[in-house]
């Protein structure tokens, strides 16, 4: 039996993490096959092959959010520990284990509203509704700035930041990222130093203005990451 076609408004599968699929079978003493089979009796998947859980584990394929659910019913293990790191508020409930009705309830929205949220990645919350989500689905202050759809701004103030007069930039980063005002300064301080680091030394190395433009790029591409690790490591 052929595994059905999904429709264009299936829901997105979720970050699938292949190798502790291996990991977590392997530890049962189960064979792709046992999985299979348990898979096509249990849960209902009669398209469900070997060769299609070995697909899954080598990263060939993903498992669509119904399929890992029933996989981590067969694996003794929750959702969360077969998802790999979650991006969307839609991937960070799944983890959880948690309906869009439970967490629509926890947070106060309509479910009609939550679920619009978790379309189009916008939060359309209250400082107490975020405070809830974030308790609900244990979200980092990095998390909650992705699923709330702010990272993309975030990275355009930091890359500014980065670039020019880091100063002007505390306020509207601190309104995306409520971080330490202090510790922020220290933050964007460091950043700005790093981008001019990395410009003045690939210029000193003699690689010509071309090396430096891709040398920084590649550093304000990344400088959300550099952000929230330099903010772990002011903190720490």
């Amino acid at each position: 039996m052929h595994r059905p076609i999904a429709r264009p408004n299936d829901h997105p599968p979720p970050p699938f993490d292949a190798p502790a699929a291996r990991r977590l079978r392997a530890a049962l003493g189960m064979g792709p096959e046992h999985v299979a089979h348990t898979l096509r009796v249990s849960y209902g998947l009669p398209y469900v092959t070997p060769h299609l859980v070995v697909a899954w584990e080598r990263g060939a394929a993903a498992p669509s959010s119904s399929e890992l659910t029933a996989l981590a019913g067969v694996l003794w293990c929750s959702p969360g520990e077969l998802i790999g790191r979650p991006r969307t508020l839609r991937e960070h409930r799944t983890a959880r284990g948690l309906a869009a009705e439970d967490v629509a309830r926890a947070v106060g929205h309509e479910l009609q509203a939550y679920l619009r949220m978790e379309e189009t990645g916008q939060w359309r919350g209250t400082d107490r509704q975020s405070a809830a989500l974030a308790e609900l689905l244990a979200l980092s202050l990095a998390d909650f700035v992705t699923v709330t759809g702010r990272e993309e701004r975030l990275a355009e103030l930091l890359r500014s930041a980065a670039t020019t007069r880091w100063q002007a930039y505390v306020r509207p980063i601190a309104k995306l990222a409520p971080v330490d005002r202090r510790l922020l300064e220290r933050v964007l301080q460091r950043l700005h130093q790093d981008y001019q680091g990395h410009m003045a030394a690939t210029l000193s190395w003699g690689g010509g203005s071309g090396d430096a433009g891709d040398d920084g790029r590649d550093f304000l591409d990344r400088v959300v990451d550099h952000f929230w690790t330099a903010v772990e490591n002011a903190d720490a």
